[in-house]
């Protein structure tokens, strides 16, 4: 069964922007051509974003094969199918990769067993409310909301996954 998701590169080097293309086409096994604009937070960096659609696990891929550049800004997103849970992987250089499971309406989802876990390790208010930071991805969401605000409009390619 098919699913959907986004590739938001929030910020990459100019120099990085064909090697970020060649790491989407190889996960898609098809060709890439992405409309790269300048990243208004950081006129130094380029930004691009595309729809795609393949198989489900595509997002994790996609994920892994874009962590290789650790200076660039990027998230996954995976739409949810029958059976498997959507997914968002977020990027930010120093910061490293974040995992999420994702709801139908685009949040981050945390399991029971993570929250039991959570609620039986904190000592007080203040360690419970940084736990749930912690698994909700709230540091990686600070960092990367300017670059999201500044690519409001931009223009989106729409790719699909051969096979």
């Amino acid at each position: 069964m098919p699913t959907c998701g986004v590739v938001y590169v929030h910020s990459s080097p100019l120099a990085v922007c064909q090697h970020v293309e060649w790491a989407i086409a190889r996960v898609l096994t098809a060709p890439v051509n992405l409309q790269w604009t300048v990243q208004p937070v950081d006129p130094s960096m380029r930004r691009a974003e595309c729809s795609w659609t393949g198989r489900a696990g595509t997002g994790a891929e996609l994920a892994a094969a874009l962590r290789q550049w650790p200076m660039i800004r990027f998230e996954v997103t995976e739409e949810p199918s029958p059976g498997i849970d959507g997914e968002r992987y977020m990027h930010v250089p120093g910061r490293g990769l974040f995992h999420g499971t994702m709801g139908a309406s685009g949040d981050i989802q945390i399991g029971e067993d993570r929250l039991r876990a959570i609620m039986a390790s904190a000592r007080a208010p203040e360690a419970l409310t940084h736990a749930l930071e912690k698994a909700l991805g709230s540091a990686w969401d600070a960092e990367l909301e300017p670059y999201r605000y500044a690519g409001d409009g931009a223009p989106v390619t729409l790719l699909t996954r051969v096979g």
